[in-house]
């Protein structure tokens, strides 16, 4: 488990070329899409179980949630397009801080539309901020984005984005995660999975109450590079609690 949660801290579902090389090619459609993926190979299996990612957030249950404590420096330094999303590889030296324990930033990556739905509303856009303890545990927080303005940081970003898969820029100056966020740090707070193969539970995740403005071209440029829709749909809650 611990060896699925770092690979997929450091390029998703696929840390290395021996891992690209053994695992089945998934995808968000036909044979190899969601519904499928845990029949892909026996290590897909968590796909299919009681407590996967995304999920709408509802019926939330009152707790009291201690308050993030970012501390993030300007680390992104390069932007990939892994053919499953575009990620920002993040530089060590940034983390949060959640009920004590240190998560540091990895990377961040971005789905169209969000996977994640806050009382039934889907947005056009969202970010998952992918954080490791020393350990090896997953924190992912979320910040969606609400189609209105341009976002700033983001056209700094959407500047560099690699057209093509496979593709890799480096970011000069590096790029600041921060910039992304909502002021508001308020959050719901679940257990879950990674959204994508090998879907490995035991992920908690944060989503950020707040979203962010992005604009329709924006939208439609991240669009464009990933040619398809990159939101794996909806899993069950089952027995979990969305606390808030």
């Amino acid at each position: 488990m611990k060896k699925n949660l770092l690979c997929a801290a450091m390029l998703l579902a696929s840390c290395s070329a021996f891992a690209a090389e053994q695992h089945p090619h998934w995808g968000y459609s036909g044979d190899n899409g969601p519904d499928n993926w845990a029949k892909l190979t026996p290590e897909f299996g968590a796909c299919a179980g009681k407590n996967q990612t995304p999920v709408n957030l509802s019926g939330f249950v009152k707790a009291d949630l201690k308050p993030l404590k970012f501390s993030y420096k300007t680390g992104g330094s390069q932007i990939l397009n892994n053919g499953h999303t575009v990620q920002v590889v993040y530089d060590a030296g940034s983390n949060v801080v959640i009920d004590g324990v240190e998560y540091m930033l990895k990377q961040f990556h971005f789905n169209a539309p969000s996977e994640n739905q806050i009382k039934g509303e889907s947005f056009p856009l969202e970010g998952h901020f992918v954080h490791a303890d020393k350990d090896g545990n997953l924190a992912v927080v979320t910040v969606m984005f609400k189609e209105g303005h341009e976002n700033a940081a983001l056209k700094d970003l959407w500047a560099h984005m690699p057209a093509k898969e496979g593709d890799k820029i480096a970011l000069s100056p590096a790029f600041d995660a921060a910039k992304l966020f909502p002021k508001n740090h308020e959050y719901y707070r679940f257990s879950g999975s990674l959204t994508t193969p090998p879907c490995t539970e035991g992920v908690r995740w944060i989503v950020l109450k707040k979203p962010v403005f992005v604009s329709k071209a924006q939208i439609d440029a991240f669009r464009k590079v990933m040619g398809h829709d990159n939101n794996r749909p909806l899993q069950p809650i089952n027995a979990r609690e969305i606390l808030e």
